[in-house]
């Protein structure tokens, strides 16, 4: 049986800024891609005998999902904007509600845009190597 559902809580490990907690929206998305070597895409990648010719490249991990945003006291997009402007990268850990936790060594990405209405933003973390499962 799969079981999918709600991100409990993400948190960040960093050297200089110290570690947080990131809490995600419930009942929203959430994308893994968990990064490493791909082949691509194509399908005129065969030779004149049909044969399949193989690019492998490799590619960061990444991790997508809607999160809070209590800009009264934790702060969450200035915090995101501090971890994005660093040139150090954080260790991350992904909670699920089935009991899943992944994790990478990565930084946010991306331009982050908070909703003052929904009290949310969309959060995107990517890393290099590969996003991976810690337990569950």
């Amino acid at each position: 049986m799969a079981t999918g559902g709600d991100i409990i809580e993400i948190t960040y490990n960093h050297t200089t800024l110290g570690t947080g907690i990131i809490f995600a929206k419930s009942a929203e998305d959430s994308t893994f891609d968990l990064g490493g070597f791909t082949s691509v895409d194509d399908a005129n990648k065969v030779d004149g005998g049909g044969n399949m010719i193989d690019t492998i490249n490799q590619k960061r991990w990444k991790f997508g999902v809607v999160v809070s945003w209590d800009m009264n006291s934790r702060n969450e997009l200035q915090k995101i904007q501090d971890l994005a402007e660093s040139g150090i990268q954080a260790d991350w850990t992904i909670s699920s509600i089935n009991g899943t936790v992944w994790g990478g060594k990565g930084k946010p990405v991306g331009d982050y845009e908070a909703n003052g209405n929904e009290a949310t933003f969309d959060l995107l973390l990517s890393g290099g190597g590969r996003l991976k499962k810690i337990t569950g």
